[in-house]
């Protein structure tokens, strides 16, 4: 089986039926996303859709790129450009196996159950101490080649760390994954891969070698890390190798026989039990810039590695908003290379050609070391404001976004003083209640952010006294809400509930709210709370004629 040649992915077609297509396929007008049991199957899959057409396909210019969004290629112009390639993607066979060590791992004589390949598979010491509480073993017996392929790729791309010696990703374990995608929802798939494929004038590289492992590590010798000075560096490989990293030393055992996969429910004629692994795998290390990831850097120490963004608990909010989209690398802040050139050559392009703003899409694990707590995936409108009022935008963004911090970090505080005269000695995860305020402030924040930019064009980008005011009462009234649900209307930590130590925080939240110590609103009043509308239009003019 070939993963390019044969039919490996299941699609979903406009009408609703699903099928597994060879990846030439993609290109229909009618098919819409995949179909897969998983969502970081899903994840995966687009990554490894996009990867394989930027190293075959990349267009040369953005007028290359605008001709083939809205006229595909077609499947046999695909197979054409898959084919230097496909000898890197058997997966069965004596030879290079896609994603698998070139050695054969014979010196490994026990097998790894397939279900190690989930990321969220309870590792060996859970299962030595009988700990697997919340994700229970023997979920996943048997994969179909198919599922085991693709679950593999998502364990290298997102490889967590995994005890001594088998390494992380090269964007270090669970990295977020940031991608463009179309404002409708029923874009063909091709149009949701193509706005991440860049052209070689955003990303310049020398032409690459198909045979010698630096693009495809599993076409050489793996480089063995268990002695020193053995890492590998983004110099030592081609830049397509990025997102071809194999960080971990794994060989299928593949089965030729008839049975049912337990991920897809589908019959297959190969199985996948088990596997092999050993450890000391490649060694990336250095700063690496994958165009599908956000990274940081610390301006004060440029010569540091970048760090890549991680999912957190929390989960993903319109806090991240700003830095996944923005670039600000003064700041140390760096959005994905895909994110950057849509944001300078793509955007005006497709909101033109639209009806409503395209969407962010964040995806990844939040991973703590080798656990995984928690899966996110969320979208978001990109709005951008005209390139001449992009620092207003930024400011203003920056100031709604703090009033909100500071709003839901008195908020908490409170919360868990009205739930215990010791909140300080409260153990657990909190993040829930950061997650539902954001929730709960979303849709205000998007839409003063999207009414202020369609109305910027000629005019200073500020929030209006009505939308400033339509932000504060947002905050305030989730704020509110938030309090009373989880302390009036929940379960007391357990305890009794205390009425008059719930009644004092919350008579200190409304007077904080309501600008009694409040710092952070005195200021955003300053800035944007200007009640007389005459005042208003004379500043606008005035930064206008400025």
């Amino acid at each position: 089986m070939n993963i390019l040649t044969d039919p490996f992915l299941t699609v979903r077609y406009r009408d609703g039926t699903t099928k597994s297509v060879a990846l030439a396929q993609i290109a229909n007008a009618d098919i819409v996303d995949f179909a897969l049991p998983r969502a970081d199957f899903t994840g995966a899959a687009y990554q490894f859709a996009i990867s394989v057409l930027q190293t075959t396909f990349a267009p040369e210019d953005l007028a290359s790129w605008e001709e083939y969004y809205h006229q595909p290629p077609t499947v046999e112009v695909l197979e054409q450009a898959f084919l230097p390639i496909a000898h890197a993607f058997n997966l069965l066979g004596e030879g290079p196996l896609f994603m698998q060590d070139l050695n054969s791992l014979a010196e490994v004589k026990e097998l790894t159950p397939v279900s190690a390949l989930l990321i969220e598979a309870p590792g060996g010491n859970t299962l030595k101490n009988n700990t697997d509480h919340f994700i229970k073993r023997g979920l996943c017996q048997q994969m179909g080649l198919p599922m085991a392929a693709l679950a593999l790729y998502t364990l290298q791309i997102n490889a967590p760390a995994g005890g001594q010696g088998h390494r992380t990703g090269i964007r270090g374990g669970g990295p977020l994954t940031t991608l463009i995608k179309p404002h409708a929802i029923d874009s063909s798939l091709w149009q949701k891969l193509w706005l991440n494929v860049l052209s070689r004038e955003e990303w310049d590289y020398a032409e690459p070698d198909f045979s010698d492992g630096s693009v495809f590590p599993w076409l050489a010798p793996t480089r063995v890390s268990k002695a020193d000075n053995t890492e590998v560096y983004a110099e030592d490989v081609h830049p397509l190798h990025m997102l071809w990293a194999m960080p971990r030393r794994i060989r299928l055992a593949v089965e030729c026989r008839q049975g049912r996969c337990d991920l897809s429910g589908d019959e297959s004629c190969f199985l996948v039990k088990g596997y092999k692994t050993q450890n000391y795998g490649y060694n990336y290390s250095g700063s690496w810039w994958h165009p599908l990831t956000h990274y940081r850097t610390d301006p004060k120490k440029p010569q540091d590695p970048n760090l890549s963004t991680k999912g957190q608990p929390g989960g993903i909010t319109y806090q991240q908003w700003l830095p996944l989209l923005f670039n600000r690398a003064a700041l140390g802040n760096h959005p994905a290379k895909v994110i950057a050139a849509f944001d300078q050559n793509r955007f005006a392009y497709l909101v033109s050609h639209e009806q409503g703003w395209p969407r962010l899409w964040a995806f990844g694990y939040d991973m703590d070391n080798m656990k995984a707590r928690g899966w996110y995936s969320v979208e978001m409108p990109i709005v951008y404001s005209p390139a001449e009022r992009r620092n207003q935008q930024l400011d203003l963004v920056s100031d709604m976004q703090a009033l909100a911090t500071e709003t839901l970090k008195q908020c908490r505080a409170l919360i868990k003083a009205a739930w215990s005269d010791r909140p300080g000695d409260l153990k657990g995860d909190f993040s829930f209640i950061d997650l539902q305020f954001y929730q709960h402030t979303e849709k205000d924040f998007f839409s003063l952010i999207a009414d202020t930019t369609l109305n910027c064009t000629n005019t200073y980008y500020t929030l209006s006294p009505e939308g400033a005011n339509r932000w504060r009462r947002a905050i305030t009234n989730t704020a509110l809400n938030l309090f009373d649900a989880l302390t009036l209307d929940g379960v007391d930590q357990g305890q009794p509930r205390n009425m008059k130590r719930i009644i004092t925080q919350r008579r200190e939240l409304t007077a904080w709210l309501n600008g009694v110590k409040n710092k952070p609103l005195k200021q955003f009043k300053e800035r944007y709370l200007t009640h007389d509308s005459n005042e208003y239009q004379n500043r606008e003019a005035d930064h206008e004629s400025a």
